[in-house]
């Protein structure tokens, strides 16, 4: 399983990368590497003013290509496995009533 590091420097950034219409939540993460959709991944993720990491698996539900036409940066959209409602929960705190801003974010 490929471990992939991710570290969420603010609030802003979360939201841009929080897939909150995943049925356990996920979040997109910035890379060059190529993964294709399913590919089981491991990510050890740094949330904003956090101490600690936290460790998550899941898998690859969504991709942007490097080049991609909407200009945003490449990289793999990860959902949450379940085991992990915890963080997810974490993150909906995190990010309160801005997740209801009509903002774009990575994915959509």
């Amino acid at each position: 399983m490929q471990e992939l590091l991710v570290d969420i420097e603010d609030n802003d950034e979360l939201y841009r990368s929080y897939m909150p219409y995943l049925k356990n939540g996920g979040l997109f993460v910035k890379t060059n590497s190529r993964f294709d959709m399913g590919t089981p991944v491991s990510m050890r993720v740094m949330l904003p003013d956090a101490l600690e990491e936290e460790e998550v698996t899941g898998k690859v539900v969504w991709i942007t290509p490097q080049g991609a036409q909407n200009s945003n940066p490449p990289g793999i959209g990860v959902s949450f496995d379940a085991e992990f409602e915890l963080i997810n929960d974490k993150i909906v705190k995190m990010l309160g009533t801005a997740l209801n801003l009509d903002k774009p974010t990575y994915t959509m």
